[in-house]
């Protein structure tokens, strides 16, 4: 039986600025039936506080505390790996999480590559593959193919980090969905198995198919970056398909849990 979930934000309470339909209410309905729950996200744009912070004032009520993101979980495997100088290349906004690490452009340990955006160009992809052929690792805050805003989907890092794989001999450490090590992380803060435990999302291939492969069961909701071709071509087959996050109390009071 499932007593509990993790959640992703964007593109599944709000896109943007905007809050997407049942966003609140679900909130709302979350914390009343106290429902074991964690929001999990690859979003590399901000520091966690940065990012609860954003989330409040679109009028979601997340507080830091439940918010685990993959520049967190990025860290932590640098830590444990003894990775002390790294070249970040991230938002100015989520250095503030990386504050222990010693910034290395030259000679790093590691390349931590995040969302950066527009500034990536043939100039900084080719800097980054100079350190790789000196030995630094790879390591992908995620690999995500795409991601949804206000104008439609856009590109997102996993082709610059798949370019990197391709121009040199090495293959990226991918800490961020889908990871199972990810999944297994955010699991033991909810303190569920994964049988217990489903993830909403709307990527089919990082929230569903990842979710799915570490035991979870896969509920994907039609918004955000949903389109129904992508999911007919992935071969992927969601558990629960959702019009959107605001189905989610009904679906889940339908089948007992």
């Amino acid at each position: 039986m499932l007593k509990g979930l993790l959640l992703d934000l964007d593109g599944v309470l709000h896109t943007g600025e905007q809050v997407l339909p049942g966003a609140q209410t679900t909130l709302a309905w979350l914390k009343a039936q106290q429902i074991p729950h964690l929001f999990v996200t690859n979003t590399s744009t901000q520091s966690l506080a940065g990012l609860s912070q954003r989330l409040q004032a679109m009028g979601l009520a997340i507080g830091a505390e439940q918010i685990f993101c993959a520049p967190q979980a990025a860290a932590h495997w640098l830590r444990q790996q003894g990775l002390t100088r790294i070249w970040p290349l991230v938002k100015p906004q989520v250095l503030a999480d990386l504050a222990d690490f010693t910034s290395d452009e030259q000679t790093p340990q590691a390349l931590l590559i995040g969302d950066i955006g527009p500034v990536w160009d043939y100039a900084l992809l080719n800097r980054a593959f100079t350190c790789l052929q000196q030995g630094a690792r790879l390591v992908a805050i995620h690999k995500n193919r795409s991601w949804q805003t206000p104008q439609g989907l856009m590109l997102d890092i996993g082709a610059f980090v798949a370019a990197l794989e391709y121009a040199t001999p090495c293959e990226a450490v991918v800490i961020g969905k889908p990871n199972p090590d990810f999944f297994a992380a955010a699991l033991a803060r909810l303190q569920l198995p994964a049988s217990e435990v489903a993830m909403v999302g709307d990527d089919i291939f990082s929230d569903i198919d990842g979710a799915q492969q570490s035991g979870l069961t896969g509920i994907l909701v039609r918004t955000g970056k949903y389109r129904p071709q992508t999911v007919a071509n992935s071969g992927i087959q969601p558990d629960v398909s959702l019009p959107d996050i605001g189905a989610l109390p009904d679906w889940w009071v339908s089948r007992g849990a």
